[in-house]
């Protein structure tokens, strides 16, 4: 069955609509447990000032703001007005007061602060024209010693179906040749141990991260919900027919009804770096 799609934002990839936040709090509530990880390992506690880059509708921000208290700071970066209206309007019915939300365009703007104890970047990074430039800006603005935690893809191409569904390998090929013709590189991760030193930072640790998830797990819903939101994008955008997307689609539905079927998710590194 077709389904329609959302006005287009051609800031975002897939947009700043409610459908679009929806799927971003879904992300994030699949990637909740490995995020906590992370920042436990860089140190965030209670009374750090830390950044969210790129902080979208304010999933995570909420978190971090959690786990800093009152007597902490959480200085929340995003471009677009649209998720800034839902991460304002969260911190308000959450009492959150120690979450700071500032617009700002990670290419053009400065982060107009310093001293911060530790920065957040997820899924930021890949699709910026200079990453290291942004990561130039973020070691200014943390203290020497300031953590910072990346989830950034290292391997695209490990997102596929099991058993493998040609349309599913159709898919991913397409998505990585998109991504990479607009200019931005999806494995970036490849590329940090020479851009994190150029920035000011020292890499600390690294660590994969990959699932192989069955139908009936919380985490399938994370590619089910990309696949879907992403070939809306691409009819809507006119860069492919309405059938090809379809049968993806389907394909990929099917396999979701499938107890037998297995979804093997893009690899993800976790890189731990700090300002020296």
């Amino acid at each position: 069955m077709t389904e329609a799609a959302p006005p287009p934002d051609r800031s975002y990839l897939l947009g700043t609509h409610d459908e679009e936040i929806a799927r971003l709090g879904l992300q994030h509530r699949v990637w909740q447990a490995e995020a906590m990880t992370g920042w436990r390992a860089a140190g965030f506690t209670e009374g750090s000032r830390l950044i969210d880059v790129g902080a979208g509708p304010g999933w995570a921000t909420t978190d971090l703001a959690r786990i800093v208290g009152k007597a902490g700071e959480v200085l929340a970066l995003e471009r677009s007005d649209r998720f800034l209206a839902h991460l304002a309007a969260t911190r308000d019915a959450l009492g959150l007061d120690q979450i700071k939300p500032r617009r700002m365009d990670l290419m053009e703007d400065d982060f107009g602060a310093d001293g911060f104890d530790g920065a957040w970047i997820r899924w930021v990074l890949a699709f910026l024209p200079d990453p290291t430039l942004a990561l130039k800006k973020l070691a200014g603005a943390l203290k020497p010693g300031g953590a910072l935690v990346i989830h950034e893809y290292v391997d695209w191409q490990t997102f596929r179906l099991l058993p493998e569904v040609e349309s599913q390998r159709d898919f991913v090929d397409f998505v990585l040749a998109d991504w990479r013709a607009s200019g931005t590189e999806p494995d970036i991760s490849r590329r940090f141990g020479e851009m994190l030193p150029q920035a000011g930072f020292r890499i600390e640790a690294q660590r994969p991260i990959v699932w192989i998830a069955r139908p009936d797990e919380y985490t399938w819903r994370w590619p089910h919900s990309f696949i879907h939101g992403y070939l809306r994008h691409l009819v809507g955008a006119g860069k492919v027919e309405q059938a090809w997307a379809d049968r993806i689609r389907a394909d990929f539905d099917a396999a979701s009804r499938d107890p037998n079927a297995r979804v093997v998710t893009p690899l993800v590194m976790e890189t731990i770096a700090r300002r020296v």
